[in-house]
């Protein structure tokens, strides 16, 4: 019945797509030529553009509307302009709005914001005109900073940072940007003679008030504004040539920690602490990373999670060494079958337990526009209740045809011996194919194949992901097939479920109304997820379908969804979700989703989900509240609750309610000085955690923190708490 319905409605999509003309385009033959000119004069970075040397420059002005309807006039005009010098490229741009500083949208001030969410100009550069590689610079009108790198016009690494500068002004006519940024980050090729450069790039408009997203060159509005097979170039740069490119991060950390049980002080660490990261760029496609007693002390907190499923939880890694360059290993664009994940190290067991010391990390990139090549090792130190280990991963990545790839990835974990735990040594290692194929712009195909071998074990164990995806401007449909057997064990990586073989084919048609304007996007569709046994295939554990025939964007970008999901489920193991024992058999029972929240630009904003219906024997209710106040971009407050109503559930027809509340205040004197202060309490563990994080970027990439962090959990008796508080300086200094 579901491969009936997915049929009807992709046979339905593939009629539509075929009715309407504005769809995907390919790539220019020959891409736009911008010529950029040297400065003349002195040059200050305030964000005017004042100087005669913007005047002088060719103005870059013939965006592309991509949102909220592709093609037609653009209604916020941006004009562009570049110029160089022999340490920067300058890029300058006025983004034009009728209603100047009153139309602004933005949510605070925090480095890497998040897309969507507010008025933004960026550029995406490639260096080396690899076509499957940017490097990509956005800003905001305060001057906030986002720096990522891409592949394949698909993968972020949003944890890449590089040194740049920002300046804006906001004034009565929209606002100005200026970037300033050094071809020391660019890392870009000369050619054979001469030092004149040419680099790919495109740039992008976000208003968000209107949501009208505009690219320059045109971009198809299915691919995101960084698919550099579209990318124009940057001529006539007489760039540096290269030379020593070495950037150190040295750091000095004190570190008071403290345990409790009751009134009684168990525990108690006082801990001055040093270490230094290093970045030598030994060509402009070489670059080797080291670090040397690691500390994350600045690193985002993870947010609890009360699970329901039957599948292990994903938690992303929010390290910045290991996010840098994490789009390279295969298996990182998605979250079922990850030969390497890299939040298995510098942890006391598995995910999620106390942090273990990292005495040294080193990571070896090296891309080229026919192959990358990368190598990571990292040395974890032996604590007191878990044994030392060492990690490696080397990859290969061979690039062929436009945009395909295929690669071999080898994982190594050696960990050591530990008699006083009686802890064995243990080997273990996986082996990867991987790769990806696109045959045409708008399809996709991507493949991994990977076995696990482990000494301790004696093990073997296979694992393999199969997706093929059709991607245009009127409808989406794929299909992806995983599979992993019950002796895959990546212990560097990740999987979603052992001795599982999933199928998850559907798709959804993509409707912009022309003659109704307050629908901006309507996208019905349905998506099936059938599972059954790798070790018995004809031993079926669960199917679902997702129907969505409401799932809606509004002129304003709010967005309103109503969903069905019928479920079938064969409990044959052990089995209790949030400690309800589910009793062995087979379930079919229907669950519906109402999901609504308003236009998230606006200084009051929020969303609401309500998730209802037969849970297994019983039923249970889920709401799922939030609502953010920003009442000016320096101040944010952001307020969450979930709630769960489970009835007569389980083998004991069980009851249980659990509450999980969330508050995050956001202070900021400017995008350089910021305080975030973070509280969750989950009613199921009576667990409540403070983070409270000061951070002063007194020089780019130079940051002094503050932390503190205290967790009681109320369920023991006596009552467990933990408290925290780091101080941190560290300094930034290229040569």
């Amino acid at each position: 019945m579901a491969r009936l319905v997915i049929l009807f409605l992709l046979c339905g999509v593939s009629i539509w797509g075929q009715q309407d003309q504005t769809d995907n385009f390919p790539p220019a033959e020959h891409p736009i030529e911008v010529a950029v000119s040297k400065i003349e004069g002195q040059l200050k970075l305030d964000g005017k553009l004042d100087e005669a040397d913007w005047a002088k420059a060719s103005v870059t002005d013939d965006f592309f509307r991509t949102e909220p309807r592709q093609g037609g006039p653009v209604k916020y005009k941006t004009e562009v302009r570049f110029l160089y010098d022999d340490k920067n490229l300058y890029v300058g741009a006025f983004c034009k709005d009728s209603v100047g500083i009153k139309g602004i949208r933005l949510q605070d001030l925090r480095r890497d914001f998040n897309w969507g969410e507010n008025d933004l100009f960026g550029i995406a550069l490639d260096p080396q005109n690899l076509k499957q590689y940017a490097q990509g610079f956005q800003t905001t009108p305060y001057g906030n900073q986002r720096d990522f790198q891409n592949f394949n016009g698909n993968s972020f690494d949003t944890g890449w940072n590089t040194l740049w500068r920002v300046r804006t002004q906001r004034t009565a006519q929209g606002y100005t940007v200026e970037m300033a940024i050094p071809f020391k980050s660019l890392r870009y090729n000369l050619p054979e003679s001469g030092n004149t450069i040419e680099l790919g790039f495109t740039l992008v408009r976000y208003a968000r008030r209107d949501v009208e997203v505009s690219t320059f060159p045109a971009i198809p509005q299915s691919f995101t504004p960084y698919r550099m097979t579209y990318a124009a170039k940057l001529t006539g740069i007489e760039a540096p040539p290269p030379s020593t490119n070495i950037r150190v991060e040295p750091y000095a950390l004190y570190q008071y920690d403290e345990n409790k049980t009751g009134n009684q002080l168990t525990d108690k660490l006082n801990d001055p602490k040093v270490g230094v990261d290093a970045k030598w760029a030994i060509n402009p496609k070489t670059v080797l990373d080291l670090t040397l007693n690691t500390d994350f002390a600045q690193a985002d907190v993870d947010l609890a999670v009360n699970n329901l499923e039957r599948f292990n939880i994903f938690f992303p890694e929010r390290r910045q060494f290991f996010l840098e360059n994490s789009g390279i290993w295969a298996g990182g664009l998605q979250r079922s079958i990850r030969p390497f994940f890299s939040r298995r190290i510098g942890l006391q067991g598995e995910f999620n337990a106390i942090p273990a010391p990292i005495d040294v990390g080193a990571r070896f990139t090296q891309r080229t526009e026919k192959s990358a090549l990368a190598g990571l090792f990292v040395r974890q130190r032996e604590t007191d209740n878990s044994a030392g280990a060492n990690f490696g991963v080397f990859r290969y990545l061979k690039n062929y045809g436009r945009e395909n790839n295929i690669g071999l990835m080898v994982t190594h974990r050696l960990d050591d011996s530990y008699a006083d735990l009686g802890i064995e040594g243990n080997n273990n290692t996986t082996i990867t194919l991987d790769g990806q194929i696109r045959p045409s712009s708008q399809w996709d195909i991507q493949y991994l194949l990977s076995t696990s071998i482990d000494e301790l074990t004696g093990e073997t164990g296979f694992a393999g992901r199969i997706f093929v995806g059709n991607d245009s401007n009127k409808y989406y449909y794929g299909w992806v097939t995983e599979y992993t057997d019950a002796n895959y064990n990546p212990r560097m990586g990740f999987v979603r479920q052992n001795n599982v073989i999933r199928h998850n084919p559907g798709g959804y048609y993509i409707w912009r109304p022309k003659n109704i304007d307050w629908i901006r996007r309507w996208d019905p569709g349905v998506f099936a997820d059938y599972n059954h046994d790798a070790t018995d295939p004809t031993q079926f554990q669960q199917a679902s379908l997702y129907i969505f025939p409401v799932f809606t964007w509004f002129k304003d970008n709010s967005f309103l969804e109503v969903s069905t999901s019928p479920t079938w489920q064969n409990i044959n193991f052990n089995f209790a979700p949030l400690g309800i024992e589910i009793e062995n058999g087979r379930y079919d029972y229907i669950r519906y989703t109402l999901r609504y929240y308003t236009d998230l630009s606006k200084k009051i904003s929020g969303a609401l989900r309500y998730n209802f219906g037969d849970f297994y024997n019983g039923n249970r209710n889920t709401i799922t509240a939030s609502v953010r106040f920003a009442p000016v971009p320096n101040t944010s407050l952001t307020l969450d609750y979930e709630h769960n109503d489970i009835n007569n559930v389980g083998l004991l027809s069980e009851n249980l309610e659990t509450d999980l509340y969330t508050a995050n205040l956001r202070l900021a004197l400017n995008p350089r000085v910021q305080l975030s202060t973070f509280y969750q309490y989950n009613s199921f563990n009576q667990q409540g955690r403070w983070n409270v994080r000061f951070s002063w970027e007194y020089m780019p990439l130079s940051f002094i923190y503050l932390v503190f962090n205290d967790t009681q959990t109320d369920i023991f008796d006596p009552v467990q708490q933990s408290t925290q508080f780091i101080s941190k300086i560290t300094l930034l200094k290229q040569f």
